[in-house]
């Protein structure tokens, strides 16, 4: 069973800050897996880490976000 994350837990976890995050979210660099109908929390996976993985790695060798998005695609 995976990991289920809140975008706090996404954070901690990858060592991206929230803000980051959020900024990926807009982009459409990552996506949530589910939102919560009362309180509208995000929800992420294990997917979503590993996605953060390859986008730090790719991030190290000078890659644009919309390289990244392009190749992730």
């Amino acid at each position: 069973m995976p990991n289920i994350y809140l975008i706090k837990d996404l954070a901690r976890v990858s060592g991206y800050s929230i803000y980051t995050l959020k900024f990926y979210l807009k982009i459409g660099l990552i996506k949530e897996i589910s939102r919560s109908l009362e309180a509208r929390y995000r929800y992420f996976d294990d997917s979503t880490v590993e996605l953060l993985k390859k986008i730090h790695s790719l991030r190290k060798l000078n890659k644009s976000l919309q390289e990244i998005k392009n190749e992730l695609l």
